[in-house]
């Protein structure tokens, strides 16, 4: 791991010091570190700014500082190379982050004596139709979720599983969350927990009209397509950070990516560990 390139947190108002101690630390031990364009900071030593894509092609190791929003946004980026992330929490709840500003430097040790482990996770892939043209693509860490636009009222859409039918929804959208998305909206949806370990996607209905639509779990080499049939607009997200409109009629098709996103843990962890300390399962 000789070259490593760090995302910051969006707009974070105590990055900048953390950075420079960071980058510094790694100059140290002999490292060639490249950063985002929209970080500025002042160094001793030479540091290359450079575009995010740049960072996600030329990286050893990537270091996120934020929470678990820039975790998904660089699972995203590094997606077909599977860079080893290493996730610092600056955020608030940080299920997939890893460590905290406090014990950075332990665990940049641990990574550069090779003693850590890969977490593998499994992503989506979404493209959105509109008759014959693709509008739209991308992966998605924790979700893929077709939702109403910016009125009130409800829209309907028709599911197919492997070219079958499934059914016709009407209400406020529909979420397709992996089992790292669901501790996510999926949750606030009602939806299941699930080990981050299964190959399982879950169909989440967002406040269905019809009451006995409830969560349906189908295995992750399943191809899902969601077609909008009502005419008031829509909206399909990925990861809550990456919108498309839609209009009746358009389709997105959604499948398990070819790649998976590496997330960087230290033995001794355990993903029930992560629920425990920030569900607060158990406390009182």
């Amino acid at each position: 791991m000789k070259t490593i390139g760090i995302l910051t947190k969006p707009q974070s108002d105590n990055i900048q010091p953390v950075l420079k101690d960071i980058v510094e630390w790694l100059k140290t031990h002999d490292k060639n570190v490249i950063l985002d364009t929209p970080t500025t900071i002042e160094l001793r030593t030479n540091t290359r700014n450079a575009q995010r894509t740049q960072i996600a092609n030329e990286a050893d190791l990537l270091i996120v500082l934020g929470g678990d929003g820039t975790m998904l946004h660089a699972a995203r980026l590094v997606e077909k190379r599977s860079v080893p992330i290493l996730g610092v929490n600056m955020g608030g709840l940080g299920f997939l982050t890893e460590t905290t500003v406090d014990h950075i430097y332990d665990a940049l040790t641990k990574i550069f004596a090779d003693d850590f482990l890969i977490e593998k996770r499994v992503m989506l892939r979404a493209k959105i139709h509109r008759g014959q043209h693709v509008i739209g693509e991308g992966p998605a860490l924790n979700d893929v979720v077709v939702n109403k636009g910016h009125l009130a009222r409800m829209i309907a859409i028709k599911v197919c599983i492997n070219g079958s039918f499934m059914t016709n929804l009407r209400g406020d959208g529909l979420i397709i969350a992996t089992p790292t998305g669901s501790t996510g909206y999926s949750l606030s949806a009602n939806g299941p927990i699930l080990d981050p370990s299964l190959d399982v996607f879950t169909l989440n209905p967002i406040c269905p009209h019809t009451l006995s639509h409830r969560p349906f779990i189908v295995p992750s080499h399943a191809s899902i397509s969601v077609t909008l049939t009502s005419q008031e607009n829509a909206m399909a997200t990925l990861d809550g950070q990456i919108g498309f409109e839609l209009t009746v009629d358009d389709t997105i098709q959604i499948c398990t990516s070819k790649h998976q996103a590496h997330l960087i843990r230290f033995p001794g962890g355990s993903y029930y560990d992560v629920l425990r300390n920030k569900l607060k399962w158990g406390d009182g």
